[in-house]
């Protein structure tokens, strides 16, 4: 008999690779899996990260500063993260 095992899969976008340099994430997007099959459950957040997005960042993941100018900021967001990954392990792409 196998253990149920429920793992998020999770991805971010940012505004660059160094926090110290006040890059940020502006989206987030999770998959919940169990015993390695999708669920169907998902979580998929674009944040504004009230800086602009620089323009090689941009290059890579295609999100403009004018398509999250509208969006959440961290702190309005951060909690339904924490919510859908729960206790659940993680697993970073």
């Amino acid at each position: 008999m196998t253990d149920d095992i429920t793992e998020i899969v999770l991805d971010t976008e940012t505004t660059g690779m160094d926090p110290f340099d006040g890059h940020r994430i502006i989206e987030i997007g999770c998959v919940e899996i169990n015993n390695h099959l999708p669920t169907g459950r998902t979580l998929q957040i674009y944040i504004n990260p009230e800086r602009d997005i620089p323009s090689d960042a941009t290059a890579v993941h295609g999100i403009t500063n004018e398509y999250v100018a509208d969006k959440p900021i961290f702190s309005e967001v951060y909690t339904d993260f924490i919510d859908f990954i729960g206790d659940s392990k993680i697993v970073i792409h």
